[in-house]
């Protein structure tokens, strides 16, 4: 189930949706030009999260609040493949315009990175021993997701199911499946004794959708809306 586009209009340009998802481009770019030159893997441990790392370096003996939280904003916009980064700068395509367009744009960049880091927390904190580097936009595009789910609920959008089939459905049901799916996941690889689902830190989606729920409800929406007012 892959979604193509939404209905809801906007009424101003999404700059920042434009810019996040370049700078994702560019430093996946500066990945693969990492990866020839064998050097990808320290890139990735260095700017990645790593649970362990993260609470060593909050521990009273080698308190470093820098460099445990810095690696959760440079994770954010580190990608493991090429199918990683264009399913979420998709998906972000996507949603992220209409969000961006009801806070404006400031307050928006503010409620990516603070859903990408709550994301990345609620990782961490059911996964604190866990020394596999965590990394890429999910957590923060979870977010959007979230806001999304509930300010546009019944807004239509294009769903395909491959490899012919095209429906329209509402995003209460599109966004709503992806959670359930997370979360159950989730459960099941905590129940394991697994920290994520296949690879994937499901818990920081479960994390940043939550979070973009509750954040989009504290929140206001931008004055003068529909003039495109920042």
């Amino acid at each position: 189930m892959i979604p193509l586009r939404d209905e809801t209009p906007r009424y101003s340009t999404p700059y920042v949706t434009y810019f996040i998802i370049a700078l994702n481009v560019v430093v996946f770019c500066l990945e693969l030009a990492a990866d020839t030159r064998g050097q990808l893997d320290p890139l990735i441990r260095q700017f990645g999260v790593v649970p362990r790392r993260f609470t060593l370096d909050l521990a009273p003996a080698h308190f470093d609040p820098v460099g445990a939280f810095v690696p959760i904003l440079t994770a954010m916009f580190l990608h493991a493949s090429w199918l990683h980064i264009i399913g979420n700068m998709w998906v972000l395509w996507i949603f992220g315009d209409n969000i961006e367009d009801y806070l404006g744009h400031f307050p928006y960049l503010l409620f990516y990175l603070g859903t990408g880091v709550i994301a990345f927390l609620t990782h961490i904190a059911l996964n604190p021993s866990s020394r596999l580097p965590t990394l890429g936009a999910s957590g923060a595009i979870a977010g959007v997701m979230g806001a999304y789910f509930l300010l546009y609920p019944r807004a239509r959008v294009l769903i395909w199911f491959p490899p012919i089939f095209f429906f329209h459905l509402p995003a209460w049901l599109v966004l709503g499946y992806w959670f359930l799916i997370q979360f159950l996941s989730g459960t099941a690889t905590s129940i394991g004794g697994t920290g994520a689902a296949g690879g994937v830190a499901v818990w920081a989606h479960v994390g940043g959708f939550l979070a973009g729920m509750a954040l989009i409800k504290l929140l206001p929406e931008r004055s003068r809306r529909r003039y495109g007012a920042w």
